[in-house]
């Protein structure tokens, strides 16, 4: 089992049973993930580059919690690592895109981490507002097609209303 299967093993047990102890992962992992933000932001432009182990061991972290940072800012990197197979030795970077991890944050949901005061030497206010609403209008569902209401006449061209013939339930 790789480290990747195997965390997510540990963070997503759905089995009611360990929920208690999925939130307590969860709950010490968090503010070890908003360390490791902090300290990364102090140096936005240097690329950390080591295998897993070695990077566990830099930032203080046992190695699933590395497996689980690496997972959480895979998506923001300039080059992603090879997560789904990567095990202790396998050489990963941390080279971020300082714009795509904030919009990455913001849509988490992860205020905690997209309000490190870090940010302030990275982005002005005025930036960070702009990629704020960038993060959340990426996610917006902008509807193509106007809606169709039961009373309208259906759209496949029958003559029938929408109810009575396409939208009826089946």
């Amino acid at each position: 089992m790789t480290l990747l299967e195997q965390w997510h093993k540990m963070a997503y047990d759905t089995n009611k049973k360990e929920r208690n102890n999925v939130r307590k992962l969860w709950d010490q992992y968090f503010p070890e993930e908003k360390r490791i933000y902090a300290e990364l932001l102090k140096n936005p432009d240097e690329a950390v580059k080591g295998t897993v182990k070695e990077l566990a061991e830099k930032y203080g972290l046992s190695i699933m919690f590395m497996t689980a940072f690496l997972d959480g800012i895979n998506e923001s990197l300039k080059e992603p690592n090879p997560i789904e197979e990567m095990d202790e030795d396998t050489e990963v970077s941390l080279d971020f895109d300082n714009e795509l991890l904030y919009k990455n944050m913001v849509d988490a949901g992860a205020d905690w981490l997209y309000g490190l005061p870090e940010w302030d030497d990275i982005f002005s206010e005025e930036k960070r507002a702009e990629l704020y609403h960038e993060a959340k209008i990426a996610n917006t569902v902008h509807r193509d097609t106007p809606k169709i209401y039961p009373n309208d006449p259906c759209p496949c061209g029958s003559g029938k209303k929408y109810k009575k013939c396409c939208g009826k339930p089946a």
